[in-house]
């Protein structure tokens, strides 16, 4: 079963056609260096919940829109193998430096995710 890495994130909606650059840049990277699939999402219908939700996971101001992504591999040791690769490309340099995101980092949830089920 496969490995994922999941990322939520708040982007001002000004800056997203800088994001999409940066996507489809390290997008190709990741693909080159094994991942089998890199998904950039961009919220629609995220609603704030009353306890949770997409918007209040990232503290949303009201400029900004949530981004919802996931990069899947063959398992959590293939993922580390790419993500070193990945991380030492020197391609990624520059968008890699917190001054140069389109988005606040500090705000950016992330984690890795076993698959529990797939269809």
């Amino acid at each position: 079963m496969s490995y994922v890495d999941g990322f939520v994130l708040p982007l001002p909606k000004k800056n997203l056609a800088a994001y999409r650059r940066i996507a489809k840049k390290a997008g190709a990277i990741w693909m080159e260096h094994g991942a089998l699939s890199y998904v950039e999402c961009v919220g629609d219908d995220t609603p704030s919940g009353k306890l949770t939700s997409f918007p209040q996971s990232v503290k949303l101001k009201e400029d900004e829109i949530v981004v919802f992504s996931w990069i899947v591999y063959k398992s959590r040791k293939h993922r580390d193998s790419v993500n070193k690769k990945v991380m030492s490309d020197p391609r990624l340099a520059e968008m890699m430096d917190p001054k140069n995101h389109p988005f606040d980092g500090k705000r950016m949830i992330f984690g890795g995710f076993k698959k529990l089920l797939e269809f």
